[in-house]
């Protein structure tokens, strides 16, 4: 089997169509912001979109998914704008996908595999790379209907835009289920390894804080807002695929370790979030999440009960659910004009754990900060304890873990309130 090759996306002279099939589901609205999200997926794999338009499809069929008449409408179209990719926004079988490359003598590629292409073109880390190959895998298994394209490989991620391949059936499916079974040990040792990392995480007094969100919601902007790193952050959707975890100062604590996430989006294929389980399990075992909303986007709430349903598919317990308390970082407030009537506006009541912020500006993320600090402390202790004046070393230690509440002296010693983890606790009186 030729192994993946990440390769560069710029340049290509590849351009899509791109049809998104309506089966009464959306609104128009809505409709619209799928199809501008598809865009977006298209922009993300370096692909230049001649239009989109959507096809209401009341009789899917079994061949092609789309009427014969809608096939058609879409050759002329194809022929008309030059494109020599067919991206349908949705789900096709094997059997539709090879019958509507017959039809249209163009590459059809459908939701499903455009994600797996991004996925594919932007992994960086070995993990990363092993998970991506582990879906496509699983996602190709079921279409060997149709001939290899990564036998004969044009363009980068996982082949599924490359060129004609030769079609040996038998053996590509024993070489897929051999390549899987590899795969699955191999992301089952890097597994174990993540595993003992944030068992001895969970030793430190550490709290571990998720960043979790759509794609392209702004959860790397204010990853760096908050760490001072430099991560990959752009109006791109999957800007960042791997995993990153940075520490960052937190009142009250010597340090938390922020983590920030791969982006989440509507129809994440199942493949994916199986492949990125054991990624993802980084934020079932955070002590917050964070979950980071586009307030300004106008499906922003379709999207966060996206992003919810997948947390529950991870085994996330929700609010009001047994599990790491959640906050709302509603995100990109500065792009909210409360004086445009047609624009999107902020709800009269904002909930409880919800903060306003702007991450690119630094608005708001000092009371974000504030509410972090605030929920961790919720379940902490407080005592109030008896120091000698010039025990230093002890006292400096509570203000780096615990949060000093009231000082005071009395007959020569620092009288001190602290509230701390129970954690911290322990370890202060082991001392």
């Amino acid at each position: 089997m030729i192994p993946f090759e990440k390769k560069e996306l710029d340049g290509t002279d590849d351009k899509a169509l791109i049809v998104h099939p309506d089966l009464g589901a959306l609104n128009q609205s809505a409709l619209e912001y799928r199809l501008e999200e598809a865009v977006g997926l298209a922009l993300a794999i370096g692909l230049e979109t001649t239009s989109s338009r959507y096809f209401t499809v009341r009789s899917p069929k079994a061949g092609t998914l789309f009427g014969s008449g809608q096939v058609q409408q879409i050759k002329t179209i194809l022929a008309q704008e030059g494109a020599t990719i067919l991206i349908v926004d949705g789900t096709l079988s094997a059997i539709q996908q090879r019958n509507l490359e017959e039809e249209l003598d163009v590459k059809v590629i459908d939701r499903t595999g455009l994600i797996l292409e991004i996925f594919g073109a932007r992994a960086a880390t070995a993990e990363g790379r092993l998970q991506v190959e582990l879906a496509h895998l699983d996602y190709q298994a079921g279409r060997l209907v149709r001939s290899w394209t990564h036998l004969e490989r044009q363009r980068g991620g996982f082949g599924f835009l490359g060129g004609p391949g030769e079609t040996q059936i038998e053996s590509d499916r024993r070489m897929i289920r051999d390549r899987m079974a590899k795969l699955r040990k191999d992301l089952s040792h890097l597994r174990k390894t993540r595993t003992l990392h944030r068992s001895r995480r969970q030793k430190a007094p550490w709290p571990v804080i998720a960043l979790v969100g759509y794609t392209n919601a702004g959860k790397s902007t204010l990853f760096n807002r908050l760490t001072g790193a430099d991560v990959f952050a752009e109006d791109l959707l999957f800007a960042t695929l791997d995993p990153t975890m940075r520490q960052s100062p937190l009142p009250g604590y010597d340090k938390a370790i922020i983590s920030d996430t791969v982006g989440f989006v509507s129809d994440l294929p199942t493949q994916l979030v199986a492949a990125f389980r054991a990624t993802l399990e980084e934020v079932t075992a955070a002590d917050i999440i964070i979950h980071v909303r586009d307030i300004s986007h106008p499906s922003s709430e379709g999207q966060a009960h996206d992003v919810e349903q997948i947390l529950r598919e991870l085994g996330v317990e929700m609010e009001g659910e047994e599990g790491a308390p959640i906050i709302e970082a509603w995100n990109k407030v500065d792009l909210i004009d409360p004086d445009d009537p047609d624009g999107v506006q902020l709800p009269q009541h904002i909930p409880d754990n919800v903060c306003l912020i702007s991450a690119a500006t630094g608005q708001g993320v000092d009371q974000l900060i504030e509410m972090i600090t605030e929920t961790l402390s919720r379940n902490h202790k407080t005592e109030t304890i008896s120091l000698p004046l010039s025990d230093g070393k002890r006292v400096a230690w509570l203000h780096e873990n615990g949060r000093v509440i009231e000082s005071g002296q009395s007959d020569g010693n620092l009288i001190l309130t602290v509230q701390m983890s129970n954690r911290n606790w322990g370890r202060f009186h082991a001392q």
